[in-house]
């Protein structure tokens, strides 16, 4: 590359020859390419949006978080190195009731993240922090359930055993509300249930069905459970 310098009432002119010209066009289109590379995702670009991608790595949580759907989804997320070291001894459960998620947590980290369906506004869940008083695997509701007529019918999907009277030769059968971890002496609790991904319960936190398992299995009596 061939440099000539002139020196003009001080200034300096540089003139270059066409090789040397096309040596800083490459240059410069490489820096801008690599430059492109490098550039950050927009995380401030909305979900809702037809141009999100999620910009986090597939399989850690704040890929998962980031999902078009979250937290209105199903999905479930665990961290099974935590999960192997989580114990009744070290765990907690933290329930969101404005996001409808439910968390097994170790100390401040997320080790399960599911989906939860809390109490409608006419029946809601109180907002507390509480202790598993009792765990049962099968237990059924002794005040909610279904009625059946005689002939074994169904007549009321959504019988209150305290309100509504069973007729003659039917049957009140209480909704089952496995792996029950108590909450309250008035009946909240937290359990397995259909999850709409809206509240829809009569106060109680229901948990999806893939989930409530591993919870229930690292938590004790006395385990604290904040909701919020």
């Amino acid at each position: 590359m061939k440099v000539r310098v002139f020196r003009r009432k001080q200034t300096l002119l540089f003139m270059f020859s066409p090789k040397s010209s096309l040596f800083f066009i490459g240059c410069s289109t490489i820096f801008l390419s690599s430059c492109a590379l490098k550039k950050k995702p927009d995380l401030e670009l909305p979900k809702k949006s037809q141009e999100y991608v999620n910009p986090y790595e597939p399989g850690t949580y704040e890929h998962f978080k980031a999902d078009k759907k979250y937290p209105k989804t199903h999905n479930i997320w665990k961290n099974e190195v935590l999960l192997a070291q989580t114990n009744e001894a070290n765990s907690w459960i933290r329930i969101n009731l404005s996001s409808q998620r439910g968390f097994l947590m170790k100390g401040d980290e997320v080790v399960v993240d599911y989906p939860i369906s809390s109490g409608t506004k006419t029946h809601p869940t109180p907002p507390d922090e509480y202790k598993i008083l009792e765990k049962i695997v099968d237990k059924s509701s002794n005040k909610y359930g279904r009625m059946y007529d005689a002939e074994g019918n169904m007549i009321n999907g959504d019988a209150n055993a305290f309100e509504d009277k069973v007729p003659e030769g039917g049957k009140f059968v209480g909704a089952p509300m496995s792996y029950w971890m108590r909450l309250t002496w008035t009946g909240v609790g937290h359990h397995v249930g259909p999850i709409p991904l809206y509240p829809a319960s009569h106060g109680c936190i229901r948990g999806a069905r893939a989930a409530m398992p591993i919870v229930f299995e690292k938590v004790k009596v006395g385990t604290k459970v904040i909701v919020r």
